[in-house]
């Protein structure tokens, strides 16, 4: 996961996963444009391990994290942003900096499959756990990006023991997934969500809270 090189920015003239647009329009009488993107809906799965009660999440490079870091470090990459070529990466950030700890999750983009089929399929191979969509809740749905993409993800739920695991997880390769599969205690959840030091997103710290306040109550008392 740390062993990232050859890294080279360039224009974006096509994309499997996001469509640039731009929208024009008269808002109380004065005329508008915004920006926006495109993208696929997706779903999340908060994942509690009863057997050793600890949050199941992931851990994965991402290179939107890592590149707003390189902005903030050299912001001359992104200038001239109209030219066919940016400036070469020479000496980049170690890639940690954009490594983030994450719900298991995935995109929306099986027509065939409900929500919570895809969340099945999804906690399957991120965390290695088969779980049935029986075994999950649906918490909330939410926007996210909502001044770029708007998307809609859908959050929910599920409950596994040990017994539940078939693999390690880690994702799928062959599409050149990446992920490690990451164990947070119960007792420390909290404080992991919000220690700044673990880049995170804010659907850790929301279902961590959730847990918190709707399951964590009515678990047995050690």
């Amino acid at each position: 996961m740390e062993a990232i090189e050859e890294l080279a920015v360039q224009p974006c003239t096509s994309s499997l996963y996001l469509r640039p647009f731009r929208l024009s329009y008269r808002q109380n009488g004065t005329k508008k444009f915004w920006d926006f993107m495109r993208t696929h809906d997706s779903v999340s799965i908060l994942i509690f391990n009863t057997s050793r009660q600890c949050f199941v999440v992931v851990k994965q490079f991402r290179p939107a994290v890592y590149m707003c870091e390189i902005e903030r470090h050299h912001p001359q990459v992104f200038e001239n942003q109209d030219k066919e070529s940016f400036p070469s990466l020479e000496n980049p950030l170690p890639a940690v900096v954009g490594v983030t700890y994450e719900l298991c999750a995935g995109i929306v983009d099986k027509p065939g499959l409900s929500l919570e089929e895809i969340a099945c399929e999804e906690v399957l191979e991120e965390c290695g756990y088969r779980v049935s969509t029986a075994d999950l809740r649906r918490i909330t749905s939410y926007r996210s990006g909502v001044g770029v993409t708007g998307s809609r993800q859908t959050l929910f739920y599920a409950e596994v023991n040990d017994q539940m695991k078939t693999s390690g997880g880690g994702g799928q390769p062959e599409e050149g997934e990446l992920i490690e599969v990451v164990e947070i205690p119960l007792g420390e959840s909290m404080k992991f969500a919000y220690d700044e030091t673990f880049p995170k997103t804010m659907g850790v710290i929301f279902s961590f809270m959730w847990f918190h306040s709707n399951i964590a109550p009515n678990l047995p008392k050690k």
